[in-house]
């Protein structure tokens, strides 16, 4: 597989850049992305320093970040006005203050504080948190080369894990699309539902029968931190994580309350 086209130059300064943020495309500037040069972006874009592999440019010049892209259009806008500008309503400042903290704007950070000081603290209002998770093992079968003509089948087993997270909260669960960021998974507008799928990568399977396999891994923590979710016991200490920043408390333990890390479901609530 050949990589993906480089352009022949770096992009300058005054010039178009445009950024693939999970999945949508911004245009702007160098001058607008290195605002903030204690940034991540600042970093990133200053001249002269080195893209890290995950920022590549991509097919047709674009430069890839594996997060939020809704929720990219307030930090772009940030950069540019310098002030933050939501729209009436806006209920996902939770999730927006999780992209703020990864990409390290800290006079975003300043601002989301001083907004949420200017409303207020509202007492938690009720709400509902419910988390599923299910192991399914199954055996894959593959060609392991051990020699320059001598092949030999091999099989490793492969723990897919399959989570749905029901929340009737939309600030925690915006948390918890940002705390597990960089999965893929169905995030309808406006559903309270989330799902997530996932598979740790077997130390005796190939990356490249992984890859073909179409299985992919469950990652969580912002910068510095990134770790990744090999269990039912690691994804639902996030989720409790998360429950408890929230105000929710835990109500029901299944199937064995005595074994909160391994059970297969989890209800939270919050009177």
């Amino acid at each position: 597989i050949s990589p993906p086209p480089v352009p022949s130059s770096p992009p300058s300064f005054g010039g178009p850049v445009t950024l693939n943020v999970g999945g949508t495309l911004y245009s702007t500037t160098l001058e607008t992305l290195t605002r903030f040069p204690d940034s991540m972006l600042g970093a990133m874009f200053r001249a002269g320093t080195p893209m890290p592999p995950n920022l590549n440019p991509q097919g047709g010049g674009h430069y890839f970040i594996d997060r939020d892209g809704k929720a990219f259009r307030h930090i772009l806008n940030f950069l540019r006005l310098g002030r933050l500008d939501l729209p009436r309503g806006y209920g996902e400042t939770a999730l927006l203050r999780a992209e703020a903290d990864f990409y390290q704007i800290r006079p975003l950070l300043d601002a989301l504080r001083e907004l949420e000081a200017s409303r207020g603290t509202p007492a938690p209002t009720a709400a509902l948190l419910h988390a599923d998770v299910d192991a399914s093992p199954r055996l894959v079968h593959f060609s392991a080369r051990r020699g320059p003509h001598h092949y030999e089948l091999s099989s490793a087993q492969v723990d897919t894990f399959r989570a749905n997270l029901f929340c009737t909260d939309p600030e925690c669960l915006g948390a918890l699309r940002a705390r597990f960021g960089v999965a893929s998974g169905d995030r309808a507008e406006g559903s309270p539902h989330f799902h997530l799928e996932w598979a740790p990568r077997p130390v005796e399977l190939p990356e490249v029968e992984y890859g073909r396999l179409g299985l992919q891994p469950l990652w969580t923590g912002g910068p510095g931190a990134r770790r990744e979710v090999v269990g039912t016991p690691s994804f639902l200490e996030e989720v409790l994580r998360v429950a408890l920043e929230h105000g929710f408390r835990l109500d029901s333990v299944f199937p064995d309350p005595e074994d909160l890390l391994n059970s297969r479901s989890l209800r939270f609530v919050r009177h």
